[in-house]
């Protein structure tokens, strides 16, 4: 049976950031994942995820300037000692919740850089993170995105996820298939899927176009999970998606799988 991780950052957004833990619990959810925890302390978080018996399986490094438009900085030239920084930073929070795999975002390179230097930036990078990662024992993760969300995203099939990760050469780097922005970008969601499952680290969920719960729009996400299923992949699912109506008044479809 799938299972499912509560994505914190859009669900639960009824209470506060600290609240939304025990929320998530009360619901069904036995783990979580969220963005950026940085604006809170380490022991907290992970106090308010003891405290609420879940366990969190993935979240962000930082972004860099989120307010002023960056989504990521590892593709980015001259943000290198930055980049090395921003590792240390979530190694931190990774250790105190406990968290597997940390994700980082590729980043939306100015306009006029050079792309092959972008790409050589972002696999030295990458593989600069998965080592540090690799000696706790950690999954890099990274993550093809959609344009029509983030414009310039410099990552955006799974192909070239899976092209980079080979490049990058290291065992505990892998890539997280959101279904939402695979959908988006390429469809032939379930050939997709099985032709990089072993490489495969992490599964996002969100329906198209409207990022609400999955069993709204053109996705067949009863068929996605029955083949997430039968595929052996023992991995968590994240939830992100925006609620239409309420988080818990759109949980309709989760609690088939309690």
């Amino acid at each position: 049976m799938p299972k499912f991780a509560a994505n914190l950052t859009l669900m639960f957004t009824e209470v506060p950031f600290p609240e939304r833990f025990a929320r998530a619990r009360k619901a069904g959810f036995r783990a979580v994942e969220f963005q950026f925890p940085y604006d809170h302390d380490p022991n907290d978080v992970a106090r308010w995820q003891d405290e609420s018996g879940l366990e969190t399986v993935l979240f962000n490094m930082p972004p860099g300037d989120w307010k002023a438009g960056e989504r990521g900085i590892a593709s980015i030239p001259g943000r290198e000692a930055e980049f090395r920084e921003s590792v240390d930073h979530a190694i931190v929070y990774a250790l105190a919740l406990k968290a597997p795999r940390i994700h980082t975002l590729a980043g939306c390179p100015p306009a006029a850089a050079d792309k092959q230097k972008c790409r050589d930036v972002y696999v030295a990078n990458l593989r600069y993170a998965a080592r540090k990662l690799q000696d706790h024992n950690r999954t890099l993760m990274i993550e093809p995105v959609n344009t029509r969300d983030i414009p310039g995203f410099f990552l955006n099939r799974q192909d070239d996820a899976h092209d980079i990760r080979e490049e990058v050469g290291e065992p505990n780097l892998k890539v997280q298939m959101d279904f939402y922005h695979a959908q988006i970008v390429e469809g032939d969601l379930s050939m997709t899927f099985k032709k990089y499952l072993p490489h495969i680290g992490h599964i996002q969920i969100a329906s198209v176009p409207e990022r609400q719960e999955p069993d709204l729009g053109e996705v067949n996400y009863a068929h996605i999970f029955d083949l997430i299923d039968a595929s052996g992949y023992d991995g968590w699912i994240g939830c992100e998606y925006r609620p239409k109506a309420g988080t818990e008044n759109g949980l309709g479809w989760f609690k088939k799988f309690l």
